[in-house]
């Protein structure tokens, strides 16, 4: 009598391996060829380090496009190594600007499949000139780097800490070039985008250079070179210990002080000291010019605008008052 099977089982149906069965198995591996080489295979991380170099060469550049890809494994998850001492700076005009001014980069980031611009044809080719790093990277890891509001366009550029002028030095400098003092310093500015705007507006408009006090004040940081559109390699930046005192030492070498508010007792359009060494401050986003610093100004200007505008930033009224300055000078 047969035993009753247990519930579920299944009983095995398969038979043993036939005659001849291991020579078909052998034939159905013929004509396939010998595996691919691993930078032949395109999902392979050696095939995309070996298409980002093609595309590389194709955009003019020499040598190796970098020597990590996002995706290999010794960038872990693609992300690259981070240094809290290094900025980042992004967007193309700001990138490019820094490359030329031969700021002493540590690497130069690019986006997968980037557009290929001349701006980004020029970035490539200064970068393999000076021998710096190139590393493709995702465009998520770009967003990553470029921060919450940053805009990157599909480069990154890691820079070292800004080097700041000193306040004399920098006053030196354009005496000694024979120039006329146009300088901007800022009491008390805190958005470094309102900085890296006023960076801007002094290159636009012949300013030789900006005065930042060591507290209380916006640095020289990604957000502040985005914001310059890449003019922070051009004008130089520096730290005042004490802003009144700089400002102080300034007017006993024949520089005017220039303080811009609403309440001022001099208009714009009537300032008569445009032609004459002057340093333009501008005060605080919400507070305006400290009181020390009000005292140490020559004459405090006003911007007139109309009265249904209670003020304006200070980005836009060092761009208002040094295009005054310029227009006079030029006049």
């Amino acid at each position: 009598m047969s035993k009753p099977g247990r519930p579920g089982a299944r009983k095995s149906t398969k038979k043993g391996a036939t005659k001849g069965s291991g020579g078909q198995r052998r034939k159905s591996l013929e004509g396939k060829g010998p595996t691919p080489k691993a930078e032949d295979r395109s999902w392979h991380v050696a095939g995309k380090r070996k298409a980002a170099q093609e595309r590389y060469v194709a955009a003019g550049g020499t040598g190796r496009a970098g020597q990590r890809i996002a995706g290999s494994s010794s960038s872990r998850g693609g992300r690259p190594k981070q240094n809290d001492d290094t900025e980042t700076v992004t967007g193309r005009n700001s990138v490019l600007e820094a490359l030329r001014a031969r700021i002493p980069a540590t690497a130069f980031y690019i986006a997968q499949r980037v557009e290929m611009d001349d701006r980004v044809k020029e970035m490539l080719s200064i970068a393999s000139h000076r021998n710096i790093p190139v590393l493709e990277v995702t465009r998520p890891e770009l967003d990553r780097m470029a921060g919450f509001d940053g805009v990157h366009q599909g480069v990154a550029l890691k820079v070292p800490p800004y080097e700041y002028a000193h306040p004399q030095d920098l006053l030196e400098s354009v005496i000694e070039a024979g120039q006329l003092p146009l300088l901007v310093a800022l009491d008390g500015v805190t958005d470094p985008r309102n900085l890296g705007a006023i960076i801007r507006s002094t290159a636009a408009f012949g300013g030789q250079g900006i005065i930042i006090p060591q507290r209380r004040s916006a640095g020289v940081n990604s957000a502040a070179w985005k914001t310059s559109a890449g003019a922070a390699a051009r004008v130089p930046v520096a730290i005042a210990p004490n802003l009144t005192t700089t400002l102080k030492e300034f007017k006993k070498q024949g520089v005017f002080v220039l303080g811009l508010d609403g309440d001022g007792d001099v208009s714009l359009p009537e300032l008569e000291l445009a032609d004459r060494p002057v340093v333009i401050v501008v005060g605080s986003e919400g507070k305006g010019l400290s009181r020390l610093v009000t005292e140490t100004c020559d004459q405090i200007v006003s911007i007139p605008i109309s009265a249904a505008t209670e003020s304006l930033n200070a980005g836009i009224a060092a761009s208002v008052a040094l295009y005054q300055v310029a227009t006079l000078r030029a006049g």
